[in-house]
């Protein structure tokens, strides 16, 4: 089985580009699943139906988010219809939309998880408990993906780690950097720090520059924008064999020609 995740997608632009090198890229790679990280694509913040709508057509079979998951006002009153999209499962129960899904890729049983991390972010429910529990659920589930979507990299690697050969692949998001660790972990764990984003290679983290500056020199409000410019595309591939464990792992990345 070979799953493509994509990282961070930030704005319509950032939606754009996945289409544009879905359109071009697949006959290659050939995937069975793709999966992303939408939680930045209405304009940097939360993600809309027709966002939604517009990468499925793009050829994502899943959407993930993060701490950006609530930021579209009306985003809790219909996620609960679409059972494509994931939200952090760490949110207290009772919370709108599900943190896990089970979809049949060739014929088996694949569990995808999403996690939030508490250091400098929201203190949600323990990850590490979350995420026992819902493998506790689905003994028969040999296929586990998880978004570990957290700010520091100490803590995705605790959970790449902690669950090496429990899952298929930790594949972390949320700081938009890609990092140079993609790695099979002991017992077949497909793991990357960071995934990195697909959006304007201009901005900071795919936002204006200026603005991101703005406030920090002057911790003054400042709205941010979506960056405008030659873009970036960061993915990782990886292939699984029939019990789950992970057999290889690489970055995707692909940078759009033009001059920052």
């Amino acid at each position: 089985m070979r799953v493509i995740f994509i990282g961070d997608i930030v704005g319509r632009t950032g939606c754009e580009y996945v289409a544009q090198i879905l359109g071009s890229g697949l006959a290659e790679r050939k995937p069975d699943l793709i999966v992303a990280n939408a939680e930045n694509a209405a304009e940097g913040r939360g993600l809309t139906r027709k966002i939604a709508e517009m990468l499925y057509d793009a050829g994502v079979e899943l959407l993930t988010l993060g701490n950006h998951t609530w930021d579209q006002k009306d985003f809790a009153d219909w996620v609960d219809d679409d059972k494509r999209i994931v939200r952090p499962a760490n949110y207290p129960p009772g919370t709108p939309g599900q943190g896990y899904t089970v979809c049949r890729v060739q014929g088996k049983s694949v569990l995808l998880v999403n996690l939030m991390g508490r250091t400098f972010l929201s203190q949600l429910d323990c990850p590490f408990r979350t995420l026992d529990s819902i493998l506790d659920a689905h003994p028969d589930v040999h296929h586990v993906l998880v978004d570990m979507h957290a700010e520091t990299t100490s803590e995705k690697l605790a959970i790449g780690w902690a669950y090496a050969g429990r899952v298929s692949a930790v594949f972390g998001t949320h700081t938009h950097v890609p990092t140079a660790d993609a790695q099979i972990l002991p017992g077949g764990t497909a793991y990357m720090t960071d995934v990195g984003m697909v959006g304007p290679r201009t901005g900071i983290l795919g936002m204006d520059r200026e603005s991101v500056i703005r406030r920090m020199r002057t911790h003054l409000p400042t709205r941010f924008t979506v960056a405008s410019g030659p873009r970036q595309f960061c993915a990782v591939q990886a292939d699984f064999d029939d019990q789950g464990r992970a057999t290889a792992i690489e970055p995707w990345q692909v940078v759009e020609p033009g001059s920052l």
